[in-house]
């Protein structure tokens, strides 16, 4: 079962995908937590200290002479600049510097950057306040004409202390964020999966159910996937072609045996008509036995076409009286007798009823032939099944495997024949849905047909 699984496209398609998303996600995490651990300035400080100073400039409210008079920042961040006053502050300047608005802590000293505050504008600057490093970003603010900027004062311990706690959590996030994501992407290619395949499981079923008996079907191209269909067309052609075989053999075998018929009782007339001929006796069992085999060769050419039965209710012991009527003769004179026991009151099945007695007839006579003297063939007739025991030495068991198969003959037979007989009851049991089973008992053999 776990072979089968792991051998289907189903699986592989899964296990691709799910492996492949696996070492994308890796490889990128990868990325991620090195650039968080070798890079975690230019990673998370320089982002959220672009965030506060955006704060800040949204934030500034202009009077009607448009100055600069109040900060109005978001609730978080206003916590943070009053909490940590001494490591983060702000300050809103005019064009030449001069320092109009700020946090509690930068009101007082000297410029944070010196020069022009045009070339501080989007990048990061590096400033001592009060004997500590701090990173200073500058942002434009405009107000009609005017132009104002606003800065940002962020002492390196802080960034330091921000970034170590984020960077810790980082790698348990990313894990887990790998871990969820291959879940769910299983489980949603499981029915992506499963649906897109639908197409190609209809078609194999549709392939396995195709028989002899059914060659003119072809297998259906809708929902294949492009990719597919030459193979499925090939396919197609394949049973094509192998429907005209099979037509033209039993077409060419069934002529055959028409033509054999008349030549073999032409020659039985010629050699009873010269007296002179020696072995007469002899002559003739060959010449019966081509005949049988040619009657042999008819009835599997006919029965291996569906056109040829007729189908109605058939009283099933009524069929079997008829066999033991036809066999009684050819069983006395092997001193074998024929016992039939059946139930009178059987329902009708719905068969062919000359089909049914050349498959009981084939089986009894094989029955016959294997007998010994003063033996019994049963013929067991119920509501189910039609059985046939003789009391026979009974078949080999490496020989079961091939009873059903044309012209097999097992090589110990001592009686004559072709090898076509069970392949004819087999073929008759196949148009009819029957099972047809054999089973060694501890003296003889017993033939079943399920019906």
């Amino acid at each position: 079962m776990l072979s089968h699984w792991i051998r289907s496209l189903s699986a592989r398609l899964w296990l691709t995908s799910v492996a492949a998303l696996a070492l994308s996600l890796t490889i990128l995490a990868s990325v991620v937590v090195y650039a968080s651990n070798h890079f975690p300035e230019q990673a998370l400080g320089r982002h959220e200290q672009i965030e506060s100073v955006t704060d800040v400039a949204n934030g500034v409210v202009f009077d009607n002479a448009g100055r600069p008079i109040s900060v109005g920042l978001p609730d978080e961040r206003a916590w943070l600049f009053a909490v940590a006053h001494t490591e983060l502050m702000y300050r809103v300047l005019d064009e030449r510097g001069k320092v109009l608005l700020s946090s509690d802590s930068a009101r007082d000293g000297a410029a944070w950057i010196a020069g022009d505050l045009r070339g501080a504008v989007g990048r990061t600057a590096e400033a001592t306040i009060g004997n500590k490093a701090f990173d200073i970003v500058t942002l434009p603010v405009r107000h009609g004409d005017a132009v104002f900027y606003a800065q940002t004062a962020t002492s390196k311990r802080l960034v330091d202390v921000m970034i170590g706690a984020k960077v810790k959590q980082i790698p348990a996030i990313v894990k887990v964020t790998i871990l969820l994501a291959t879940i769910v992407f299983g489980l949603t290619l499981t029915i992506t999966v499963h649906r897109v395949l639908a197409p190609l499981r209809e078609a194999s079923d549709a392939a396995a159910s195709i028989t002899p008996r059914n060659l003119a079907t072809r297998l259906s191209l809708r929902g294949i996937p492009s990719e597919i269909k030459p193979l499925i067309n090939a396919f197609n052609d394949a049973l094509a072609r192998l429907e005209n075989g099979f037509a033209v053999q039993q077409q060419f075998l069934a002529s055959a045996a028409h033509e054999l018929q008349t030549p073999l009782t032409l020659i039985r007339g010629q050699i009873e008509l010269q007296p002179e001929i020696e072995d007469k006796e002899l002559l003739f069992h060959e010449i019966d036995l081509m005949a049988r085999q040619v009657r042999q060769l008819l009835h599997l050419a006919e029965v291996s076409e569906s056109q040829n039965y007729t189908f109605g209710e058939v009283n099933r012991v009524e069929v079997a009286q008829d066999v033991v009527s036809y066999l009684e003769r050819k069983a006395d004179k092997k001193q074998v007798k024929l016992r039939l026991d059946a139930t009178v009151t059987l329902s009708p099945i719905w068969a062919d009823r000359s089909a049914l007695f050349i498959l009981l007839k084939n089986i009894v006579e094989n029955a016959i032939n294997v007998s010994p003297a003063n033996s019994v063939v049963s013929l067991i007739v119920d509501n189910v099944s039609i059985q046939v025991r003789d009391e026979g030495p009974g078949i080999r068991q490496e020989y079961l495997p091939f009873l059903f198969k044309r012209f097999w003959r097992a090589p110990d037979a001592k009686h004559d024949g072709a090898g076509l007989g069970l392949a004819i009851c087999k073929e008759i049991a196949l148009a009819h849905e029957w099972r047809l089973t054999v089973s060694r008992l501890l003296c003889g053999t017993s033939f079943t047909v399920w019906l």
